[in-house]
């Protein structure tokens, strides 16, 4: 568990920001006797394994953040109604980031793990930030990061994705407000968290070609989870206000 008291108070400040307009969202939805998921399902039909909702994903044109969520079949994993994956697209990502090269085949063009959105060859390029798990209520449990081949991304360093992280931003009204500026917030609220989760990935990756000596370790459907970690929404914005407290 990461000590927050040791953060910047802005980091703190943008966090506690981060945790109202969650809880902003919440009352909003539960008005309408809904929450995160039903709103993004919402005229979908049947939600079925695999597929991409919104059919197409969610892209921010102007931020080149993009999400969508699905579901994988449920033996042998978290118990979970589904879970967000959230991207950063090339032209929204800092100055100075390249690609890290990696073994075995490139970005996969489609599939049931692969990015969808139809985007030409600059924005192909990527990357996947961090993935939410939603319980059957609508409500997130569990933060994750994945391997490559899950999502067919292009790989880049732990800390030129940390880099991205401010430039998730969804700022558009489709296919819901109240659902994009959850997803956003929870970047910002999770923020010291995604970090170490996103730095546990890579040491994941060296630890499974060592241990396995798979030199293409991206590829190796052995391993999908690199790092994950269990959450509240509650606890961490009591979190956030101790610290800020200095308690």
């Amino acid at each position: 568990m990461i000590d927050l008291r040791d953060l910047p108070e802005e980091r703190l400040a943008d966090m506690a920001e981060a945790g109202g307009e969650i809880r902003e969202c919440y009352r909003l939805l539960r008005k309408g006797g809904g929450n995160v998921v039903g709103e993004l399902l919402r005229g979908h039909g049947d939600f079925l394994e695999w597929e991409h909702y919104p059919p197409g994903d969610v892209h921010d044109s102007e931020t080149h953040a993009q999400y969508y969520y699905h579901a994988h079949p449920a033996a042998g994993r978290v118990v979970e109604h589904g879970h967000f994956h959230t991207f950063l697209r090339a032209r929204g990502m800092p100055a100075g980031i390249s690609p890290t090269p990696v073994e075995g085949p490139g970005p996969a063009a489609g599939g049931p793990g692969a990015a969808a959105g139809g985007v030409d060859d600059d924005d192909s390029a990527l990357s996947h930030l961090v993935a939410i798990s939603m319980d059957a209520y609508g409500y997130p449990v569990r933060l994750f990061t994945t391997n490559r081949w899950v999502t067919g991304e292009t790989w880049y360093a732990a800390d030129d994705v940390i880099r991205m992280l401010d430039g998730f931003v969804m700022d558009l009204a489709y296919p819901s407000l109240p659902v994009n500026i959850w997803i956003t917030a929870m970047l910002r609220l999770f923020r010291p968290e995604i970090e170490a989760l996103i730095h546990a990935r890579d040491n994941a990756i060296a630890a499974w070609r060592a241990g396995a000596g798979n030199d293409a370790v991206h590829e190796d459907r052995d391993l999908e989870v690199t790092s994950s970690l269990e959450i509240t929404v509650e606890a961490q914005i009591a979190r956030v206000a101790a610290a800020d407290s200095g308690g």
